[in-house]
C-alpha cells in the first residue's frame, strides 16, 4: 500500500498498535492511519469491550470478597434458611398433592402395609409349588377369611351388648360431668357452652347427607382398589421391582436395591410387629376388664386391638374408654383399678415387647411418632394415622441406607488409574 506526503503509514505487526491519541486496540484484524484524514479509521471497539471485562471481573470479584467478608455464622445461617425454604416448599406441594389425592394415597399406603404383613404367606404357598396367581389369590382370601371370621365372631358375641355400650359411655361422661361441676370451679351452663362448641368444631355444623354419601362411596372404592392392588402386588411384585433396578444405570443400581431391601424388611417387621403387640396389649387389657367383671370386656378388647395400630394415641384414647366405662358401671375404684392395668400393659408394651418385637430397624423417638400421627390424623384422619408411622419408618432407614452408602464410596480410596 502506497501513502501521500506527509502520511505516516502504519502497519499492525503486533498485538497492541498505538495511533499516537493514546488510543489501542488488539483486535489483529486492521491498519490504522495517524493522518486523521479517516480513510483507514478503525472501529473503536476494543476499548469498549475490554473495559466492559474489567467491569464485569471487577463486579464479581466484589460480591465474592463482600461474601467472603461476611462472618461464617452469618454466611450458614443464610445458606440453611434457604435449605429450610426448599424442604418447606417441597413439603408443602407434597401434602397439597396428598390431601388432593387422599383416597388413593391412603389406598396405595394401606397396600403395601397388607403386602408386606401378608408376604411370608404367600412365600409359604410358593414352596408348595403353587403359581403366583394361585398364591396371590389365596393369599387375598385368607385375608378376607380372617377379616369377616373376626368380625362375625365379635358381633355374634357383643352385638346386644353394643347398645349398652353407649349408655354405659354416656353414664361415664354424666359422672364424669358431676366430678367436674362439684370439684372445678365451673358451673353447668359453662361446660355445656364449652361441649357445644367443641362439638360443633368437631362436627363442622348439622351433617350433610351428600358430603356422607360421598365419603362412604370413597372409602368403598378405597377398599376395593387396594384389594385389587394387593392382588397384583403379590402375584407381580418382586417382578415390578426387578424391572426398575434393570432400568437403573451405573453404581446408583445397587444403592437403589439395598435401600429397596431394607426399606420392605423394615415395613414387613413394622407390620407384623404391630400386629403382635397390638394383639397382646388387647389380650392384657381385656383379660384386666373381665378379672374386674367390667362389662363389654371384647369389645373394648377389639377397640384396644385396632387402637393399637396407631402408636401412642391409639393406645391412650381405647384405654380411656376402657377407663370411662369402668367409671359409668363400676364406679370410681373399679375405674382406678383399670387405670392402673392399662397403665401397667402399655409400659410393659412400650418398654419390653417393643424394643424386643420391633427390633432397632423400625424403633423411632417418640416425638417423631407424634409428628407423624398428628400430620397424618391432619391430613386424612383415622387412616392418615394408621399408615403415617410405617410411611416414616421406612423413609427414615431408606434415607439411612442411602447415607450410609454415600460416606463409604467418599471413605473408599480411588481406584488407581
Amino acid at each position: 500500500m502506497t501513502f501521500g506526503y506527509g502520511e505516516l503509514a502504519e502497519k499492525w505487526e503486533g498485538d497492541v498498535v498505538d495511533d499516537g491519541a493514546g488510543d489501542t486496540t488488539d483486535d489483529g484484524r486492521y491498519s490504522q492511519s495517524a493522518t486523521g484524514d479517516g480513510r483507514d479509521t478503525p472501529p473503536a471497539t476494543g476499548d469498549g469491550q475490554r473495559a466492559g471485562r474489567v467491569t464485569v471481573d471487577a463486579s464479581g470479584a466484589g460480591s465474592r470478597q463482600a461474601w467472603a467478608g461476611l462472618p461464617w455464622l452469618v454466611r450458614s445461617a443464610v445458606l440453611w434458611s434457604a435449605c429450610l425454604v426448599v424442604v418447606v416448599a417441597g413439603l408443602y406441594l407434597v401434602g397439597k398433592i396428598a390431601v388432593l389425592l387422599a383416597p388413593l394415597a391412603i389406598a396405595l399406603a394401606a397396600t403395601l402395609f397388607l403386602t408386606a404383613l401378608l408376604d411370608p404367606v404367600l412365600l409359604l404357598l410358593r414352596r408348595l409349588r403353587l403359581p403366583a396367581a394361585v398364591a396371590a389369590l389365596l393369599t387375598v382370601l385368607f385375608l378376607l377369611g380372617i377379616l369377616v371370621g373376626v368380625g362375625v365372631l365379635v358381633w355374634n358375641l357383643t352385638a346386644s351388648q353394643f347398645s349398652e355400650l353407649s349408655q354405659e359411655l354416656d353414664q361415664g361422661l354424666q359422672r364424669t360431668r358431676d366430678f367436674v361441676t362439684s370439684t372445678l370451679p365451673v358451673t353447668d351452663d359453662q361446660l355445656d357452652k364449652l361441649i357445644r362448641q367443641t362439638r360443633d368444631g368437631l362436627g363442622g355444623g348439622a351433617p350433610d347427607p351428600v358430603g356422607g354419601a360421598r365419603t362412604a362411596a370413597e372409602v368403598a372404592g378405597s377398599v376395593l382398589l387396594s384389594l385389587v392392588l394387593l392382588f397384583f402386588l403379590l402375584k407381580d411384585g418382586r417382578s415390578m421391582w426387578h424391572w426398575v433396578l434393570r432400568r437403573t444405570a451405573g453404581p446408583n443400581r445397587d444403592v437403589a436395591a439395598e435401600a429397596g431391601r431394607v426399606g420392605w424388611r423394615t415395613l414387613g417387621a413394622y407390620s407384623r410387629g404391630t400386629m403382635v403387640i397390638a394383639a397382646i396389649d388387647a389380650l392384657g387389657i381385656g383379660l384386666a376388664l373381665v378379672l374386674l367383671r367390667v362389662p363389654l370386656a371384647l369389645p373394648l378388647a377389639l377397640i384396644t386391638f385396632l387402637g393399637g395400630f396407631v402408636p401412642i394415641i391409639g393406645a391412650t384414647v381405647a384405654g380411656a374408654v376402657a377407663v370411662l366405662v369402668a367409671l359409668a358401671a363400676k364406679g370410681p375404684t373399679v375405674a382406678l383399678l383399670t387405670l392402673a392395668a392399662v397403665i401397667a400393659v402399655q409400659q410393659i408394651e412400650g418398654n419390653l415387647l417393643e424394643p424386643l418385637v420391633m427390633k432397632r430397624q423400625v424403633q423411632l423417638h417418640p416425638a417423631v411418632v407424634l409428628v407423624a400421627v398428628t400430620a397424618g390424623t391432619l391430613i386424612a384422619g383415622i387412616a392418615g394415622a394408621f399408615v403415617s408411622v410405617p410411611i416414616t419408618a421406612v423413609v427414615y432407614r431408606v434415607i439411612d441406607t442411602v447415607q450410609r452408602h454415600r460416606q463409604a464410596a467418599a471413605a473408599r480410596p480411588p481406584a488407581p488409574a
